[in-house]
């Protein structure tokens, strides 16, 4: 699974929090486990997450003394070979 393509348009560590959490939506990451899969540096991570939180993409919730993430309902969704559309494949090609 991966973000819908509504959620694609973001900031590149935005996608990349989003698509980590897709393969582990029910049980949620830690911000831990979520720097080991997204490749950004701690301050770019936070302000991500930061993002995300605000637009109501994840939410954040405690239990045994530590942080989960999750994405919120209908954030993320199963890949498809179709979402794209041969526009979207160009655009992710030009450097716009």
């Amino acid at each position: 699974m991966r973000a819908k393509p509504e959620h694609r348009d973001r900031d590149d560590a935005e996608v990349a929090v989003l698509d980590a959490l897709a393969d582990r939506q029910d049980d949620g990451m830690t911000v831990f486990e979520l720097r080991s899969r997204v490749d950004v540096d701690i301050d770019t991570l936070e302000a991500a997450l930061a993002d995300l939180k605000d637009d109501g993409l994840i939410e954040a919730t405690k239990e045994d003394r530590r942080t989960v993430i999750v994405p919120e309902d209908g954030v993320v969704g199963p890949v498809d070979g179709t979402d794209e559309s041969v526009f979207d494949e160009i655009r992710d090609r030009l450097p716009f």
